[in-house]
């Protein structure tokens, strides 16, 4: 019986931490790779935002072991409307499992209209393809 109350006390721990981190910063991304349907951990993933003809790097990160980074928006930030950029590092990742890509890198560009608090992209990769849409 204590097991399973850990068990749950741990699932509504995990659940908790992340919907505060959904709910504390507005961008979100999440790497499946579908060659083996398994997350991607260890993919460099960059943010950035349109200014006139211009990219400006707003921040960095790396998929954890489920493939996600649950806060890719600077911390405290408000995500303005606009153009963004997300590029993720795939001839990298696919280097490190000795898979040749034709893919070195995947950038998403999406456009940030206020409609809603949160956005979230994932990526579905595999060597050859890849495919993205607006989460949630």
């Amino acid at each position: 019986m204590t097991s399973i109350k850990t068990l749950f006390a741990g699932l509504f721990l995990n659940v908790a931490c992340l919907t505060s981190a959904f709910a504390a910063n507005p961008l979100s991304v999440h790497v499946l790779n579908l060659q083996d349907g398994l997350p991607s951990a260890g993919v460099t993933v960059l943010l950035e935002k349109q200014e006139g003809n211009q990219w400006v790097r707003l921040s960095d990160g790396v998929t954890n072991d489920q493939g996600r980074i649950p806060a890719l928006y600077p911390k405290d930030g408000t995500m303005e409307k606009g153009n963004y950029r997300v590029t993720f590092k795939t001839g990298e990742w696919f280097e490190k499992h000795h898979t040749p890509t034709f893919f070195p890198e995947i950038p998403v560009i999406f456009k940030a209209d206020g409609s809603v608090p949160h956005y979230h992209i994932p990526l579905l990769v595999s060597p050859y393809g890849f495919s993205s849409y607006r989460g949630n």
